[in-house]
């Protein structure tokens, strides 16, 4: 054990830390962010939250929960973003609609640390049912949106609401991965990522027989030429 020059007993390094667990999730989004969740050992995060190599053993088991926590804190704060912008399906479905992929996006552009831990870190979720729960939370605002979507169209031609959500979903995905993330493996793009979010909304109701005025009228009348 270590002695202070004035003779009393030192504090282990890091064992009074204020908020261990907090400081650790902030020192592996750090390390998430400028390394990817897999490029960072259990000391590291240790070392950037400014503990001992042992501190963090109160609060995770492993690596591997601490980066689950982080993902499940991601989730959350995914979740709320989605339901900020779905607003009620407020002014219409199908303009909150277009909310909600933007904000699918936008998150993937500012947030990219949480969605890399969300999404790319591979984490057993049979081995994680908090993270699991989160993750379908998240789901569960857009589902509810395509539920909400789905309810305009005609009784005849009504496409199974999870189906459409799983589609919707894998499309807003797929964009927010290649085109729309905020870090060095975003792939250029001639457009907008929203833009072509927009497109291949479009092209998707479309095929499933949604009347074009029903897309188009839920950005508000065309401006005067």
């Amino acid at each position: 054990m270590a002695w202070s020059k004035d003779g009393g007993r030192e504090r282990p390094r890091g064992y009074h830390h204020g908020n261990l667990k907090e400081a650790l999730l902030r020192a592996a989004l750090e390390l998430i962010a400028e390394k990817g969740p897999w490029g960072f050992t259990f000391a590291e995060a240790a070392r950037r939250a400014g503990v001992s190599a042992a501190a963090p053993y109160r609060h995770f088991r492993d690596r591997d929960e601490l980066l689950a926590s982080v993902a499940q804190h991601g989730f959350a704060k995914f979740e709320a973003a989605l339901t900020r912008a779905w607003n009620g399906g407020l002014p219409s479905a199908f303009a909150a609609f277009e909310q909600l992929g933007k904000a699918y996006l936008d998150f993937a552009r500012t947030e990219p640390a949480y969605y890399s831990a969300m999404f790319e870190a591979g984490i057993p979720l049979d081995t994680n049912p908090e993270l699991l729960a989160a993750g379908e939370r998240a789901f569960a605002v857009l589902r509810r949106a395509t539920e909400a979507l789905v309810a305009t169209l005609p009784a005849g031609s009504r496409p199974p609401a999870l189906m459409m959500a799983l589609h919707i979903w894998a499309l807003s995905h797929g964009i927010a991965s290649l085109f729309g993330r905020g870090d060095t493996a975003r792939r250029s793009l001639p457009m907008a990522p929203e833009e072509l979010l927009e497109a291949g909304m479009l092209v998707y109701l479309r095929g499933l027989g949604v009347p074009e005025n029903s897309v188009v009228g839920a950005k508000g009348p065309a401006a005067p030429s």
